[in-house]
This record gives C-alpha cells, structure tokens and sequence, in this order.
C-alpha cells in the first residue's frame, strides 16, 4: 500500500477499534474523501468486505461508488482492481455493495455478515434505519459501522442519537469517546486536500450568508430554521448567555411551566424562568401523565418558585386537582394556561416589534392581532429574542424586563434551540397573527411535539403582585385552590 494522506482528527478511525465511529461536520471537511481511503485501505489490508449505506439510493449515481474508484486510481494509485459498473474488487476478493436503507429497510439486517459499513449522508437517516442498523451492528462482535454526516435540525433522529447527548463534549473537545463510540467533529480547516477554490467559494459564503447559515453549511452547527418560523436560530444564539454579555442582573419572580404528556412518543417539558432567564430545560420520556405532573411538581417545590404553570388543554384539563394539591399550604400558586382561549388583555395596544416608527401603521389591540392566546404568547417570546437579538448585536439598550436570556447551563439547550426555531407562523384568512397548531406541525412538517418550546411560551407568565392587576382577570387563569 502506498502511504494515505488522511485527515489528522480522522486517524483514529484506524487505529482504535470502536463498533460506532462517526464524523460530523460542514462543507469541505474530506469526510467522504477520508472514509473512502481509509475504508479501501481496509479493504487492501485486511480483505474486508465494505457495505456501503444510504437513507435514499435510486441509482449507484447517489452512492458512494465514485468515492471508491477516485480513491483505487487517482488519491491511492492502486493496481490490480476491479473496477466494475455496480461495485470495486480488490486483488484479493474484497467487494463493495451499496444499498439505499429508506425502500430495502429490512436488507439493513444484511450488515450483519459485514466488518465494515458505512453510512453515507448518515444525518438523513431515519429513526426506523437507525433502530434496524445500530442493534446488527452491536450484536456483531468485531464489526463497526461508520458514519458520516452533515448536521441539519438538531431534532432530527441522527442529531438525538450522535450529537446532542454528547454536544458538550464535542464543543470543548471537538470529539467525544466511550466503549462504543467514537464521534469527531472535522470541518474545512481540517481538510488536508483545501484547495484556492474552496477558499473563495467559503470567503464569499462567510461575507454574504447569516451567521447562523454560514456555520451550518462550514462548521457544521445545527440550522433548526423552517419555513415561516417566528424565530430564527441566529436570533436564538445571541440570547444565549445574554444576561452575561450585555449583562443585567437576573431578578424577579421564578416560575416553572410544564407541559405534560401521557405514556406515547410525546415527552413531557419543564422550563424554570427567574425574570428574563431561562435557568433549566429539561424533558422527561417515561411515566403517564400523573408521574410527569409529580415529576414538574417536585421540581417547582425543590426550587421554591413562585409559579406553576401547565398546558389545561388536552389532558393538562385533568391535572388542576393534583396541582392544587401539591401545593397546598405552599407559597407557590399554580396556573392552568389555556392557549386556545382569546389573547389576554384583549384592548390593550399590541406594540409590534421591529417596525420603523416613522412608517404610518395602525394601533391594533391585542384581540385584533392575534388568533389566541398560544399565538400571542409565543409572539411574546419572539419579540423577546429579536430585542435580545438587537441587544448582544447592535448594542441597544433595551429594557431588560423585555429581554430573554438561555443560560448556557441548560440541559437539554440544543433541544430547546430546535423546538424554538421550528414554530411556524399559519396564514390567517383574517390577517391575524397566527401560530400553526401542533397536529398540523405533525403532519405537515413532521415535526413532534415542541414541548420545551411551549414550555417556554408559557413561562411568560405576567402575574398579579401586591394587590395590582397587572393583566385581566380571567378563571382559567386564577389560582386554583
């Protein structure tokens, strides 16, 4: 074998034997160069067959076929291969098979009888590939399946499984290792084969693109962006820390918001707020609704807040019994949040956001601008973000108490960050500001539950203090004793 120009954060794919390797990362990285050399040098070195994945494979035009004979005749110069129209052959028999997982979902199982495979464009695989995959591969002792993806939504099935339980790690280390896994993040700097013209297409990118655009397509950060979302994700990561960057002190009263689920796919949310910081998010997948609703009690008793909110409609309507119990004799006032009812505060004047005073423009109330009160809560939160976006960034000032800062410390933040940026505006017949409903998410983004996000949503909680109506008075809204 001649010696492999390979990507240094790579080397340790062949070194070190782990069943799950995976190479994440932007545009111009050489993960696919990488593992198409070092995968035909285990095919030359050690006569492994290679079984070669895809989510969607219509013809050998979307596999990774051309990788492999790039690899044998021009980066390794190998003689004595078969170069065939449907796979490679090496000298001493090794071969390549391409399979495209999405319409051959049980042909996974294939991998089985297999020392290496490698799924290509890995974060377009499906919950259903990856529950078929990952067991064959683990039960197979000595065999590794290799993955290598660019990341997308950090809700998407791959980012759960690869990225987001070790995101910490991979920030402060740009790697993450145990007994199963090796995941390493590799991006254009990286690449040993960056060339003049990858430069200027990169330099033009990083002029032209958004912040939050330009680091998803070259290093390799989440874009949790849909279409028509309220808030973008550039928005989103300004406000991160931002009690600290701009800095105003955190003070105010302390709620907690809970979004319960009963036992399904649907996980419950909690979100803790401390004025205009959000200090924890965090989900919980077990237990029916009653364990969630003792889960996100306990919480708001451990913690001493001052509120307790949590989502009346749906199956949240038979909750207000447990809640006002647990709280019984506590200073902490349980609230049943309907987002389906009329906005709150329905004459008041709704002061948009980002609209130049000088532009003419009507004073509509708050009952004329949104559908509901989920629609005008979260519109709360993206006015929120926008101006803490315009605070870190062009050095407004802006009343903090209009502000929203998401400590770094969350647990599951980059969840949140996905849930956040992926709630879209539904066109309204009416001209009213209207968020699309849940189910129609489901259905036509595929997007589950933003139970987190809801979470959030309902956190901004304007309470009644010291005697002094602060917002209308209305009974699903009072306290529940």
């Amino acid at each position: 074998m001649p010696e492999m120009d390979v990507n240094h954060k790579l080397k340790r794919f062949l070194t070190t034997h782990k069943p799950l390797k995976v190479a994440i990362g932007g545009r111009g990285s050489g993960k696919s160069i990488g593992f198409g050399d070092m995968l035909t040098y285990k095919m030359a070195t050690e006569n492994a067959d290679i079984y070669c994945l895809r989510e969607y494979q219509d013809s050998l035009t979307d596999s990774v076929h051309r990788v492999f004979k790039k690899s044998i005749s021009e980066r390794l110069g190998l003689k004595g291969w078969d170069i065939q129209q449907n796979c490679v052959v090496s000298p001493g028999g090794a071969t390549t098979k391409y399979v495209g997982a999405a319409r051959n979902p049980d042909s996974i199982q294939s991998a089985e009888g297999y020392r290496y495979s490698w799924f290509e464009e890995a974060h377009r695989a499906s919950q259903v590939s990856l529950d078929k995959l990952l067991p064959t591969i683990l039960r197979n002792i000595g065999s590794e399946c290799w993955f290598s993806g660019n990341p997308q939504a950090s809700g998407d099935p791959f980012s759960q499984r690869f990225i987001v339980p070790y995101q910490r790690e991979l920030d402060r280390h740009g790697f993450y290792e145990d007994d199963i896994h090796l995941i390493v993040k590799v991006n254009w700097r990286d690449n040993p084969w960056w060339n003049e013209a990858q430069e200027t297409l990169r330099a033009w990118d990083e002029e032209h693109l958004s912040s939050a655009k330009y680091r998803w397509i070259w290093e390799g950060d989440f874009l949790d962006d849909v279409e028509d979302a309220i808030i973008s994700s550039e928005w989103f990561d300004a406000c991160v820390d931002a009690h600290l960057k701009i800095p105003f002190k955190v003070r105010g009263a302390e709620f907690v918001a809970h979004d319960p689920s009963d036992l399904g796919e649907d996980v419950k949310g909690l979100v803790h707020r401390h004025g205009s910081l959000i200090v924890e998010a965090k989900t919980k997948a077990t237990g029916d609704v009653n364990e969630g609703g003792d889960w996100a009690a306990e919480y708001a008793i451990q913690k001493q807040v001052d509120y307790f909110l949590w989502d009346g409609d749906g199956i949240g309507l038979s909750m207000r019994r447990q809640f006002s119990q647990a709280f019984h004799g506590r200073r902490i006032e349980p609230v049943m949040f309907r987002g389906s009812k009329s906005p709150e505060r329905p004459d008041d004047i709704y002061e948009m956001i980002g609209v130049e005073e000088t532009q003419p423009r009507e004073r509509w109330t708050n009952l004329q601008t949104f559908k509901n009160r989920r629609s005008q809560r979260y519109w709360m939160l993206r006015d929120r973000i926008y101006n803490t976006y315009l605070a870190v960034t062009k050095r407004l000032f802006i009343d903090e108490d209009k502000l929203i800062s998401f400590s770094s410390g969350i647990s599951e933040l980059q969840t949140l960050r996905s849930e956040v940026c992926r709630i879209p505006r539904k066109p309204n017949p009416s001209g009213l500001i209207q968020i699309m409903p849940k189910p129609e998410m489901k259905r036509l983004l595929k997007i589950n539950s933003p139970n987190l996000a809801d979470s959030v949503m309902m956190s901004l909680h304007t309470p009644v203090r010291a005697g002094v109506m602060m917002q209308a008075p209305e009974p699903e809204l009072e306290a529940v004793y």
